[in-house]
């Protein structure tokens, strides 16, 4: 008899992880969709070290670079002075570059800002809902975005200026 109370108890339990399992899963479902070049960029608002939001919907009919980093990660600081040299050179011509820091405090981002002499928009994501929603893994990742909106490539890892040049031009408004 205790056998039996024993094995339903095991089975209700399992059935019950399954359950709880399965509700995850489909409410969670968005958030962890892999993303792939074509796709629309999910769009999110997020607010730069000057005060300033960045909401992705707004850049429609602009070139749209996210580089997403943190400031311990040693690929990202190689990448970071020829992502701004590229910035100023694109940022005329209609292409938007934002660096997304993933979850640091502003004192550390301000230094790094700072140190490295960054002139394009740099912004955490402390709630990490962007990184999220782009399933960013691992650092440094770029998106680069068209100007329709569409996701245009995805690069992990370091990048060389020509190859950041390269992407741009690819992203530039006709």
């Amino acid at each position: 008899m205790r056998k039996k109370r024993i094995v339903r108890a095991v089975i209700v339990v399992v059935l019950l992880a399954a359950v709880v399992y399965s509700v995850y899963s489909a409410t969670t479902k968005d958030e962890r969709a892999v993303l792939q070049v074509g796709d629309t960029a999910p769009d999110f608002t997020l607010t730069d070290l000057n005060g300033q939001q960045h909401q992705l919907s707004e850049y429609k009919g602009k070139g749209v670079v996210l580089n997403f980093w943190g400031t311990w990660c040693k690929p990202c600081k190689k990448e970071m002075p020829a992502l701004d040299a590229q910035y100023k050179q694109f940022h005329d011509q209609g292409v938007e570059l934002l660096a997304i820091n993933i979850a640091e405090s502003t004192y550390a981002v301000e230094n790094f800002v700072s140190r490295y002499d960054l002139t394009f928009p740099v912004a955490i994501d402390d709630k990490k809902s962007v990184m999220r929603a782009y399933n960013i893994d691992p650092l440094p990742t770029t998106i680069f975005i068209d100007a329709t909106g569409h996701i245009a490539n995805i690069i992990t890892g370091e990048m060389t200026e020509a190859d950041i040049q390269n992407y741009m031009t690819t992203i530039q408004p006709k």
